[in-house]
């Protein structure tokens, strides 16, 4: 079981979260329950999985998860240029959030590679 809060993988995310929280609040209110909300359930979705993972008893639970943190961020990075291309997000915050969640994405896919390649270390010197 390893901490999550250590992660810098998950601290980025979180302030992804958080910032994702706070652009949201700017778009219209017909879009509550549409847009925002599944924009905000799939961002928090990347953090909320990295905490899973790491609650779970082996690297491979912690894989699995890790990898539906991937899909969610992979959703949130489409969610943010819809947002864009609808004008709720303007050019600004659409450029950093977007910087963001690759930044998230190129850590993801490297923690995951790490883990594969531990495990496929342990495999062979069994």
């Amino acid at each position: 079981m390893k901490d999550f809060r250590k992660l810098a993988v998950w601290t980025k995310a979180h302030a992804l979260a958080l910032a994702a929280y706070c652009d949201t609040t700017r778009f219209p209110a017909e879009e509550r329950y549409g847009l925002t909300s599944q924009l905000r359930r799939a961002c928090v979705s990347i953090p909320t999985n990295i905490a899973e993972g790491c609650g779970r008893n082996t690297d491979a639970e912690l894989n699995r998860f890790l990898e539906i943190a991937m899909g969610s961020a992979s959703e949130t990075e489409y969610l943010f240029l819809l947002a864009h291309d609808l004008k709720y997000l303007d050019d600004s915050a659409f450029h950093k959030l977007t910087l963001e969640i690759t930044e998230i994405k190129r850590m993801l896919a490297s923690f995951i590679g790490k883990i594969k390649a531990d495990r496929r270390k342990l495999r062979a010197d069994r």
